[in-house]
């Protein structure tokens, strides 16, 4: 395998171009703050993909890079 293949890549569907940062985001009616999920975005999809979580009133925190972004 080569380094290539390990490396994290965008969540949006279809999107195969490496993820540069996390969209780390919960939904308030199921999750308690301490449960958060992580999104992998890709420059060209990170808007897209924080407003998505936006227009459903989940709170959503963008972190530049790749990681947990605190999540939980």
């Amino acid at each position: 395998m080569t380094a290539d293949i390990l490396a994290p890549i965008c969540s949006r569907a279809g999107c195969v171009s490496p993820a540069t940062a996390s969209v780390v985001w919960r939904n308030p009616r199921i999750h308690d703050e301490t449960r958060r999920k992580i999104w992998l975005a890709c420059d060209e999809h990170r808007d897209y993909l924080r407003d998505y979580l936006l227009a459903r009133d989940f709170p959503v925190e963008v972190v530049d890079g790749v990681g947990t972004g605190g999540a939980a």
